[in-house]
């Protein structure tokens, strides 16, 4: 016997029948000339029941990857052989994304402005709206990201996974790291953990540049999570290796403000006292060396040659293990 269609869903005063996708703009505050702005959001609704999540990208308006994973994704989908409802959001910074900026128009950062407020800031306007219209309706979120400021990251997951429902999903998301991290006030997974939906955000490759690797891993972890989840068939999904896993990370930075030569890779292992990059001057005359501080695994690099007294140069994710069930 057949399974009975789902009923239409509805979505922002439009009804999205079973088995089919359509793209829904929601109202956001318009530009200063008074021309109106969308966040335009593709439904993927699923001929049967199931699970409801959201994909989001450019939360930070200057974060592209996740825009290209999203639409890669997107490309993958079949409503009629769905179950449950996929909420695609490739871009919910508009402002920024439209300018060519990380943050809003009013300065905020984005991701710090959640839960948000109908009478707020433009930050926190933006969030209340997605608060409402896609956190509040979904089971689970995707929150894609990309290093900023000329900062590349290693593809990898960050999140609570000490909670078995995330760490289940991280586990078939298969980013070759999984960073446990804190929640931090007025970020969106903090905001949406709090309205009791399970949230993964990945990190991987720099912002205004595509990088091949971190979007493969985002799109293939992407589709593996909706596999999990019995949303779309397991064939569907390519596999995945064991990620490694680390509850703590930190920065070298720079002891001279110089030129930097970085001799190290993304995902390569390093050991305590390891060189890390030599500061030169103008001169070529070398001010400062930059070594690793503990064992581990680089997660991060600076991708920018002029470094001030300071400044983040490497990240490195101590490793405890193979992730494990």
């Amino acid at each position: 016997m057949s399974r009975q269609h789902q009923a239409p869903f509805e979505f922002a005063g439009t009804f999205v029948p079973a088995g089919r996708a359509a793209v829904v703009e929601l109202s956001v505050p318009p530009l200063v000339t008074g021309a109106r702005v969308s966040l335009p959001v593709r439904v993927f609704h699923g001929r049967h029941d199931g699970p409801v999540v959201w994909v989001s990208a450019a939360i930070h308006g200057d974060e592209i990857s996740g825009v290209e994973i999203i639409r890669r994704v997107s490309a993958r989908l079949a409503p009629r052989q769905l179950r449950g409802t996929v909420l695609s959001v490739p871009i919910v910074n508009v402002h920024g994304f439209l300018s060519g900026d990380r943050y809003l128009p009013d300065r905020r950062d984005l991701n710090r402005s959640f839960p948000g407020s109908t009478k707020g800031s433009l930050a926190s306007r933006v969030a209340a709206s997605f608060m409402r219209e896609i956190v509040a309706r979904s089971d689970v979120g995707i929150d894609l990201h990309t290093g900023s400021d000329h900062r590349s990251n290693l593809a990898q997951l960050r999140g609570d996974f000490d909670d078995p429902r995330t760490r289940e999903l991280a586990q078939a998301f298969g980013a070759p790291l999984m960073l446990h991290a804190g929640l931090r006030d007025g970020s969106l997974r903090a905001a949406a953990t709090d309205a009791g939906v399970t949230v993964l955000l990945y990190e991987g490759g720099e912002a205004w540049r595509f990088d091949e690797d971190a979007i493969a891993v985002g799109t293939s972890g992407t589709l593996r999570v909706l596999a999990t989840l019995g949303m779309i068939a397991a064939d569907d999904a390519p596999g995945s290796s064991q990620p490694l896993e680390a509850r703590s990370s930190s920065w070298v930075r720079a002891r001279r403000s110089g030129i930097a030569l970085m001799s190290v890779t993304l995902g390569e292992r390093v050991t305590r006292g390891q060189h890390l990059a030599v500061i030169h001057d103008s001169l070529g005359r070398k001010l400062s060396r930059a070594s690793a501080q503990s064992d581990g695994v680089v997660i991060g690099l600076t991708q920018h040659p002029l470094v001030h007294q300071g400044d983040a140069l490497v990240h490195i994710a101590t490793i405890e293990s193979e992730a494990t069930p």
